[in-house]
């Protein structure tokens, strides 16, 4: 397996969030209420995403986004994550050629990723973390934790070519990479706030965001991009197992 972290390609990358105090690829969204300083942190951040804007015709994707990040900033009393809101149902297609569908998961806390096998530089990024994060929690991974790549190449990304890619990276069972019909896809990445657009080489302009799933069927935290810490990651997927 490439070591990506240690390594990191000199790629153009094909997720870019813009704002007007320069580019933000990765922050974890939604403070750390454990933290005395996880208010202040966030109504710091709340300007910053204001001013946000997607670069190159994903103005639109911003809108949708705004409406799934903003409840997150309101802190709760209890130690927890706040509730974001419903994680949207999907239902697509492993790399077994198995349908999967997010109640199938229900009773397990989920990581929800977007990817696409041939992406060069910010989905192997992200796909890396998750390994390891997936090599950390040990048997709590795929009895307690579960994860989900979907991806946004579709009409490449078939069963067989996800197959390869999950043994590539050395999935374990418990990982669904996930594929379906383009307008399947589409309306997943809609409802999660996910904009792409494939591009006539065959890449695809993505935005970046994982969502943490609770047992319950709740978003509790999204990063956005692929650089965000993977013990802060690995903590938070173990908060959500704890409190059930």
């Amino acid at each position: 397996m490439p070591n990506i972290l240690a390594d990191p390609p000199d790629l153009p990358r094909c997720s870019l969030l813009l704002s007007e105090d320069g580019i933000h690829e990765s922050e974890r969204l939604g403070p750390d209420p454990s933290s005395p300083r996880a208010r202040p942190r966030a109504r710091g951040l709340l300007p910053r995403l204001a001013s946000v804007r997607v670069a190159a015709g994903f103005c639109h994707a911003l809108s949708i986004l705004a409406m799934l990040i903003l409840p997150v900033y309101a802190a709760r009393g209890d130690g927890q994550s706040p509730v974001i809101g419903p994680a949207p149902a999907f239902a697509l297609t492993s790399q077994d050629g198995k349908p999967v569908a997010l109640a199938d998961l229900r009773g397990k806390v989920v990581a929800v990723a977007f990817i696409y096998t041939e992406c060069p530089d910010i989905c192997p990024m992200l796909t890396q973390k998750m390994v390891q994060v997936q090599d950390e929690l040990a048997a709590d991974f795929g009895t307690k934790i579960a994860f989900v790549s979907i991806s946004l190449d579709p009409e490449h990304d078939t069963p067989a070519v996800l197959k390869d890619y999950a043994e590539f990276w050395g999935a374990k069972p418990g990982w669904s990479f996930l594929t379906g019909s383009p307008e399947a896809v589409r309306d997943v990445t809609r409802r999660y706030g996910v904009f792409f657009a494939k591009k006539e080489d065959g890449s695809v302009d993505h935005t970046q965001l994982t969502s943490l799933v609770d047992a319950e069927g709740q978003i509790r935290v999204q990063y956005l991009g692929a650089r965000f810490d993977p013990e802060e990651f690995r903590q938070d997927l173990m908060s959500l197992v704890d409190k059930e």
